[in-house]
């Protein structure tokens, strides 16, 4: 079996790794990367649970092959999290209740992210969207739906500040 190199930028670190046959993004992460904050869910890409920004669209980790993400940035949970306390994202889904048991939260945020990348003022229907390839078994998604509305608000408000 011959491996391979994949040179990536992941969370703001160039990385070379060496990758067998079949190994897909969300192995690279876990495994050799050690970002376990990816989570390994159904691995048929219908959970959402390992959904991490990939050259900044949200895309399903379990469903890439890494030989495909060569040359891309890769962003996860733990990149997007800041050094000091939480992101605006982290925060809307804290204090708006929107996490239960957690398994699905940084799919969902990840999902927020990419969402806010692209629209950063969307309607509810661009919410429901942006989260429908994610599943949660525990809150419901009014509560998840909620959050990434306030999301976009702090995320636009913290924008509109450091632009003064």
């Amino acid at each position: 079996m011959k491996k391979s190199v994949v040179s990536l930028t992941v969370n703001g670190a160039e990385r070379d790794v060496l990758v067998a046959p079949g190994t897909t993004l969300l192995d690279l992460l876990r495994e050799s990367q050690g970002l376990t904050g990816t989570r390994r869910g159904c691995e048929q890409g219908a959970c959402g649970s390992c959904t991490v920004l990939v050259d900044g669209k949200a895309m399903m980790a379990c469903l890439l092959p890494a030989e495909t993400v060569d040359g891309a940035t890769v962003l996860t949970v733990e990149g997007l999290t800041p050094a000091a306390g939480l992101h605006p994202i982290q925060e809307a889904f804290l204090e708006g209740f929107a996490t239960q048991c957690g398994f699905c939260t940084p799919g969902m945020i990840m999902a927020t992210a990419g969402l806010l990348a692209a629209n950063p003022q969307p309607t509810r229907e661009d919410a429901v969207r942006a989260i429908s390839g994610n599943i949660c078994r525990c809150t419901g998604y009014d509560a998840i739906i909620d959050a990434v509305l306030d999301a976009a608000r702090r995320v636009r408000a913290g924008r509109l500040a450091t632009a003064a």
